[in-house]
């Protein structure tokens, strides 16, 4: 079976499930002290149906235009890199 193509970093699903788990470790792991795995386990497992019980939509803080801007230099970066043309990091 041939593996799976990389997810690209831009992909907007990708960024909120890394916020999540940064929320998880802020909210929850952070200066904690687990005896065990099973012992992090439950804590992240209480964190999550506390969490599921009152629910919020995640709301973007950047509007769409600077995302996709952010995106696109993204991609002009990554193709210099490819040819070999490398773009310094103050053209931006």
């Amino acid at each position: 079976m041939p593996a799976a193509p990389p997810i690209p970093t831009s992909s907007s699903w990708l960024n909120l499930v890394e916020r999540f788990f940064g929320l998880i470790t802020e909210d929850a792991i952070r200066r904690g002290t687990f005896r065990s795995v099973a012992e992090l386990e439950g804590t992240i497992e209480n964190y999550l149906k506390n969490h599921n019980a009152a629910p919020t939509p995640f709301v973007w803080t950047k509007a769409a235009d600077v995302i996709l801007a952010k995106v696109d230099r993204a991609r002009e970066t990554l193709a210099a890199v490819e040819s070999g043309n490398q773009v310094s990091e103050s053209a931006h």
